[in-house]
C-alpha cells in the first residue's frame, strides 16, 4: 500500500452503486431493525430484576435525555460532516487522532458480533418454550440451530446488501406489529393498584437504594438502544444525505415509545417480584397472565422473527465497520475486500466466524443472554462517548459553523451525550469492563499491523501511553478472570 499521512476526511471506498443504495425507508428500517432485536420482549424482567416502578421511571427519564441528545449529535454530524461515512469510528478518528479511530472502530465491531452471540442465545431460549431440548439457549442443540441460522443468514447478505436491506424492511414490520399489539392489550389490563405497589422498591431490601436501582437499568436501556446510529454506519451508501437524520430520529421515537410502553405497563399486570422471577422472554409471561397460553405463544414466535430480523441487521453493520476502517489505512487491509456484488465479504466472513466460536463457548461456559448483552453494550460506550465528544468538539471550535451561527445548544448536546456515555461506564460496574478491556487490547496489535501495512507512524506519544495502560488494564483483567476473581461469563 502507499504511504500517505493520515486525512480524516480521504475517501473510504469507491460509491456504492446506484443498485446498491439506500432509501429513507431502508435506513429507518435499518435503524430500527437493529434497536428492536431480543431486549425489547426481556425488558419487563431485565428491568424489575433490579429495581422497582419508580427507579425503572427515572432509568428511561435519564436514557431518553441522554440518548435524544445522542440522536441529535449523529444528526448533526451526519450534515455537518457529510465527508465522513461509517459513523461512530469516523467521528472518532476525525476528531481525535486514528488510535482513539481505531478503538472506536474496534469497539463497535465487538459490540455488534458479541450482540449477534447473545441474539444466537434468545432466539433458541424462545424456542425451548415449543421444544425443550433448547433450554436456556445454549445446549449443544441450540449451539447447532444458532450455527445454522448465522451462515444462512451469511449466504444471504452475499447475495447483495439491497437485497438484505429489503428483507429487513419486511422483518421490521413483522415483528413490531406484536409489540403494538402487547402494548394494547396490556393497557386495557393495567391496573394502577399493583403498579403502586411498594412503589419505590425499598420494600425489597435486595434492591438496594434508589440510585443503585436506577443503575441496574443503564446497561438493560443502553442495550436496547444501541442501533441508533444504524443509518450513520451506512452514510456511504444512503441514497440521499438528509435521510440519515431524518431515518435515525423516527427510529429513536418508534422505539422510545415502544420500549417505554412495555416495561411500564408490564409493572401494572405482575408485580416487581413476579416480573423478576419470570423466565426470558418475559413479555411471553406477562402476556399469558392476561389472555392466556396463546399469548405466550404470540411472543415467543415474534421474538423469533423479530431476531432474525436484528441478526440480520447487526451482521450488516458488524461486516460494514471494519471493512470501512480498512479502506482508509486504520484496520489491517484484508478487511477491505469486496465481493462482485459489493458485499465486504471478508469482513463478514471474520465476523461470522467470532460468532461461531463464541457460541461453541457459551456451550462449554453456559453463558446467558444477559451476561453478554452486558459485554456487547459495554463494549459500545467507547464509540458513543467520543461521537458525542466530537459534537462538542467541533461547536468549541467553530469547524463546520458558519460565521454567526449559533453554537451553545449544539456544546450543550454533544457534552450531554458524552457525560451520558461516562455515567453508563459507571453503571456497567467493574465485571464486564474487565471483560471489555481484555477485547480491547488484543485489537493493538492489528492496529500496529494497519499502520505498518500503510508506511505510517505507529503512535504518537499520548497515544503510546494510552495503548500502554489499555496493555495493562487487560493483562490485570485477564488475570483477575484467570483466577475467576472476575467472571461476567
Amino acid at each position: 500500500m502507499v504511504a500517505r499521512d493520515f486525512d480524516a476526511t480521504a475517501p473510504v471506498a469507491a460509491a456504492p452503486s446506484a443498485g446498491q443504495k439506500l432509501r429513507l425507508g431502508a435506513l429507518t428500517a435499518l435503524v430500527i431493525g437493529s434497536m428492536v432485536g431480543s431486549g425489547v420482549f426481556s425488558l419487563p424482567q431485565n428491568m424489575a430484576v433490579g429495581a422497582g416502578p419508580l427507579a425503572i421511571l427515572i432509568g428511561w427519564a435519564i436514557t431518553a435525555v441522554g440518548m435524544l441528545a445522542l440522536v441529535f449529535v449523529y444528526q448533526s454530524l451526519a450534515t455537518r460532516k457529510p465527508e465522513l461515512d461509517a459513523g461512530p469510528y469516523a467521528y472518532a478518528k476525525a476528531g481525535f487522532g486514528p488510535f482513539v479511530g481505531f478503538n472506536s472502530a474496534w469497539g463497535y465491531w465487538i459490540s455488534a458480533w458479541v450482540g449477534n452471540v447473545s441474539y444466537a442465545v434468545v432466539v433458541f431460549s424462545a424456542l425451548s418454550y415449543f421444544f425443550p431440548a433448547f433450554g436456556d439457549g445454549n445446549t449443544w442443540q441450540a449451539v447447532l440451530g444458532g450455527s445454522v441460522m448465522l451462515w444462512v443468514i451469511h449466504a444471504l447478505i452475499l447475495s447483495g446488501l439491497r437485497q438484505a436491506a429489503i428483507v429487513n424492511l419486511i422483518v421490521t414490520v413483522a415483528k413490531i406489529a406484536p409489540i403494538v399489539l402487547f402494548a394494547g392489550v396490556v393497557a386495557v389490563a393495567f391496573k394502577i393498584d399493583v403498579f403502586s405497589l411498594d412503589f419505590t422498591g425499598l420494600g425489597n431490601a435486595d434492591l438496594g437504594s434508589i440510585t443503585n436501582q436506577v443503575r441496574s437499568t443503564m446497561l438493560v436501556t443502553l442495550w436496547v438502544f444501541i442501533g441508533i446510529e444504524g443509518a450513520s454506519v451506512f452514510s456511504a451508501r444512503a441514497e440521499r444525505r438528509r435521510d440519515i437524520a431524518m431515518a435515525t430520529v423516527l427510529g429513536f421515537l418508534t422505539c422510545l415509545a415502544l420500549y417505554a410502553l412495555v416495561s411500564l405497563l408490564s409493572l401494572g399486570i405482575l408485580t416487581q417480584p413476579e416480573l423478576a422471577a419470570l423466565k426470558n422472554p418475559s413479555m411471553a409471561g406477562v402476556l399469558e397472565h392476561v389472555v392466556g397460553p396463546w399469548g405466550a405463544v404470540l411472543i415467543n414466535l415474534a421474538l423469533v422473527v423479530s431476531v432474525l430480523g436484528a441478526f440480520l441487521s447487526w451482521t450488516l453493520l458488524a461486516a460494514e465497520i471494519p471493512h470501512v476502517a480498512a479502506r482508509d489505512g486504520t484496520m489491517p487491509g484484508f478487511f477491505g475486500a469486496e465481493s462482485a456484488r459489493g458485499v465486504p465479504s471478508t469482513s463478514l466472513l471474520i465476523t461470522n466466524l467470532l460468532v461461531q466460536l463464541f457460541l461453541v463457548i457459551t456451550l462449554f461456559a453456559q453463558s446467558t443472554y444477559q451476561a453478554l448483552f452486558s459485554i456487547a453494550s459495554a463494549a459500545i460506550l467507547v464509540p458513543y462517548i467520543f461521537s458525542g465528544a466530537y459534537a462538542a468538539k467541533l461547536a468549541l471550535t467553530g469547524e463546520s459553523y458558519k460565521a454567526g451561527e449559533g453554537r451553545t445548544g449544539a456544546l450543550l448536546l454533544g457534552l450531554l451525550a458524552t457525560v451520558y456515555g461516562l455515567w453508563l461506564v459507571y453503571a456497567a460496574g467493574p465485571s464486564y469492563l474487565f471483560m471489555c478491556a481484555v477485547l480491547y487490547a488484543l485489537g493493538i496489535p492489528f492496529y500496529i499491523w494497519a499502520r505498518r501495512e500503510a508506511g505510517q507512524r505507529t503512535f504518537h506519544p499520548v497515544e503510546a501511553l494510552i495503548a500502554l495502560a489499555l496493555l495493562a488494564v487487560g493483562l490485570f483483567a485477564a488475570y483477575e478472570m484467570w483466577t475467576g476473581a472476575v467472571s461476567p461469563l
